[in-house]
């Protein structure tokens, strides 16, 4: 080990006989082929709502499809897709639960006493329990796995990062002005951690108006397409201000919602 070692074994360009990856092993009883986290620079653009989406399209075009829900602090995948019971365990591990249209998926809600019940830990704490949803949780014969991040680029993204090979990255984001320095922080993250950044989705992006069928740009004119150039980004979707994308996820319907706006993200990441 060299004097200068900073102990990032997984960034480390050295040949260092002490390194070592930090990827944590699969669950022995689990199969899962691609995996493909959703993140956001900042809270409240609705990733959670675009990893749900993702998941639900993936189902439908015939893929075995997962969510990994690794927003330790602010689960919401379980209530999108009407998943109310404790998660059982068995000799392989921990059962996810598994919705309505088959979408295996496992979050901390499932195992909580009570799924309203603070999740009051500090980041060492809750980056294990996302290691654990990896390694102690037998996912069935998984094609797809999305992981649905927590906002920003701190403990628990790195943590994914270091833990999951993770296949890439799909960056959520508003029209702000803001926004190209929040998609840029994401983008600088994932070139650090060598995981690309396969598309972009610009949630909030439009209001349809149901009566005449014009759109209004109610948060301000959209920046994603610059935002993709600028940075690389091939695959690009934008979804419209539509208070039905509340009421499913609400309502644990967010199976029953249907519409394209995914569709260029989702060829990109399924083939």
């Amino acid at each position: 080990m060299s004097e200068g070692c900073t102990h990032d074994c997984e960034n480390c360009a050295s040949k260092c006989s002490d390194k070592k990856s930090l990827k944590e092993e699969l669950n022995a009883a689990s199969s899962v082929k691609k995996v493909y986290a959703v993140m956001s620079g900042k809270g409240g653009v609705g990733k959670s709502l675009v990893t749900s989406m993702l998941a639900v399209t993936a189902q439908r075009r015939g893929f075995k499809t997962a969510v990994l829900d690794a927003d330790i602090t602010g689960p919401s995948i379980p209530t999108a897709f009407n998943i109310h019971e404790r998660a059982n365990t068995n000799m392989y591990g921990i059962i996810p639960a598994v919705s309505k249209t088959g979408i295996e998926i496992m979050s901390l809600n499932l195992l909580l006493e009570n799924e309203t019940d603070p999740v009051v830990w500090r980041g060492p704490v809750i980056a294990g329990a996302v290691k654990q949803f990896w390694t102690d949780v037998a996912w069935n014969d998984v094609d797809v796995m999305f992981i649905d991040m927590p906002p920003g680029t701190g403990d628990v993204p790195l943590t994914v990062f270091q833990s999951i090979k993770v296949d890439g990255i799909v960056i959520v984001t508003s029209p702000q002005e803001l926004v190209s320095m929040i998609v840029e922080k994401a983008v600088h993250m994932a070139d650090m951690m060598k995981v690309p950044v396969l598309g972009i989705v610009e949630n909030m992006s439009y209001f349809e108006c149901p009566d005449c069928g014009k759109k209004h740009n109610i948060y301000g004119e959209s920046h994603v397409d610059e935002a993709a150039v600028k940075f690389g980004i091939d695959a690009v979707a934008k979804m419209p201000i539509d208070p039905k994308f509340a009421k499913a996820c609400d309502n644990g319907e967010i199976e029953e919602v249907e519409g394209g706006w995914l569709d260029s993200i989702a060829d990109k990441l399924l083939g």
